[in-house]
């Protein structure tokens, strides 16, 4: 398997971000494949800075093995939304975005939320449908930095009791959505 295609093959920690990620997760930002031609403009600008991550819910997803940023999410709590989800170009296909927005829909059940928007880029479109988004209705463009429609999807959070518990090896439990 390729790089880019291979499942994640070290360990992944997930972990709070907190000030001083803050320029490595404005690079992952601005230097994504998937925002480059036409779609460069909406990340042109863009500033994940110390305090947009105080501010929020942001994660980011650690390497063990070299302690690098792979991948982050931030989750906005009123109103509920994932505000931003990227991974590193070189980690993509690895199962990084996966975890992250698993671990994104245990926070939001942990804070008593029930579902989160989510305004995808087209070419994530996909994406969110394999990891269980559901596609409400189109984000209108907003000119000059997004000019053109997006989809709009929702990510439907079950309560635990509509979730079942699921043993680990280790003892510890974790908690699997119902889809």
């Amino acid at each position: 398997m390729s790089p880019r295609t291979s499942p994640v093959s070290q360990p992944i920690t997930i972990r709070r971000a907190v000030a001083r990620d803050a320029r490595r997760l404005t690079r992952l930002v601005r230097g994504s494949g998937a925002y480059q031609g036409k779609y460069a403009a909406a990340v042109a600008g863009y500033r994940v800075g110390p305090d947009y991550i105080e501010a929020h819910r942001a994660f980011v997803a650690v390497g063990e093995q070299e302690g690098r940023v792979l991948g982050f999410y931030s989750l906005v709590l009123a109103p509920p939304e994932l505000d931003l989800l990227f991974v590193a170009d070189e980690a993509q296909g690895r199962g990084i975005g996966r975890l992250l927005v698993a671990h994104m829909r245990s926070e939001a059940r942990a804070a008593g939320l029930d579902r989160v928007r989510v305004v995808s880029h087209l070419p994530a479109e996909d994406f969110y449908h394999r990891v269980g988004a559901v596609r409400i209705g189109t984000a209108l463009a907003n000119p000059p930095a997004v000019p053109w429609d997006r989809p709009e999807m929702e990510f439907r959070i079950p309560t635990l009791q509509g979730a079942s518990k699921v043993s680990g090896e280790d003892g510890g439990e974790a908690v699997r959505d119902p889809e």
